[in-house]
């Protein structure tokens, strides 16, 4: 016996020496303290509620992450949009009103500009000005209500998609909201069944609540701040086509229509 315990000793003792003299060996075990420490994982984690939550809690999600998505595709989309009609109203300023005609000036801005459209409305409206029932209006009601009626058009179409936006900043911190509750009834119904409020019970049920409520917020947010920089810029957008209407509409009704009629394109 004591013979055993004497080379017990002997060996615990040369452990470190052999250490030191074979540094793989050591690297293996700092490896596999290493695995050891990452194995660990996350067991209240996104991966653990999509894996573990019903079909009311992955529904949520789906419905928060769809959200997003659109309310993001808008956003991107607007603002493209409005550049490029920033853009256009740059280039109407800088050589429309040096043309020879409004007519002329039409021409020479791009295709697809809304001040074109604009500039096409008011011409057309101006030399064709008949027909039994228009020949009732004079001539300045009926231009003043076809570049109205144009402006309008455009207006309209700088609102689009602004209604989804404002629904989801609405709306998405009660779907968060709704998630948050499914997941304190698990929690309660957790400890009910347990009979106890222990930590690992409920830990779990809790956890996809406060996650329900954060994605909510995170959907809202940039949904509301989206819609407020997009309202701002399309009033300033609004205000420089207003601006060449009204300015279009005093140059048609003193005459200089340009002569030769312009197709209206948009």
């Amino acid at each position: 016996m004591t013979g055993n315990k004497t080379m017990l000793r002997i060996a615990f003792a040369a452990l470190p020496l052999l250490l030191l003299a074979d540094p793989a060996l050591a690297g293996h075990v700092e490896d596999g303290h290493a695995v050891a420490k990452q194995v660990v994982d996350n067991p209240y984690g996104l991966d653990a509620l999509w894996a573990q939550g019903d079909f009311v809690s992955k529904g949520t999600l789906i419905i928060l992450a769809l959200m997003s998505m659109a309310s993001w595709y808008i956003l991107v989309v607007k603002l493209v949009e409005q550049a490029r009609m920033m853009r256009h109203a740059k280039a109407a300023a800088a050589g429309f009103w040096k043309a020879a005609s409004v007519a002329e000036g039409a021409r020479a801005l791009a295709e697809d500009s809304p001040f074109r459209f604009v500039a096409a409305a008011g011409i057309e409206a101006a030399q064709h000005h008949e027909g039994s029932l228009t020949e009732k209006i004079d001539l300045h009601t009926w231009v003043t209500m076809s570049i109205q009626r144009s402006v309008s058009e455009i207006v309209s179409d700088l609102q689009g998609g602004l209604a989804i936006l404002a629904t989801v900043g609405s709306t998405a911190p009660f779907v968060g909201l709704f998630g948050t509750v499914w997941g304190i009834y698990h929690a309660l119904t957790a400890i009910g069944i347990a009979g106890q409020a222990a930590i690992d019970k409920v830990a779990g049920p809790v956890g996809e609540a406060l996650i329900m409520t954060a994605f909510g917020l995170a959907v809202a947010v940039p949904a509301v701040l989206g819609y407020n920089l997009l309202v701002r810029r399309n009033k300033l957008v609004a205000e420089k086509v207003r601006a060449f209407a009204a300015d279009l509409h005093a140059v048609l009704l003193a005459g200089s229509n340009g002569g030769a009629s312009l197709r209206v394109v948009r």
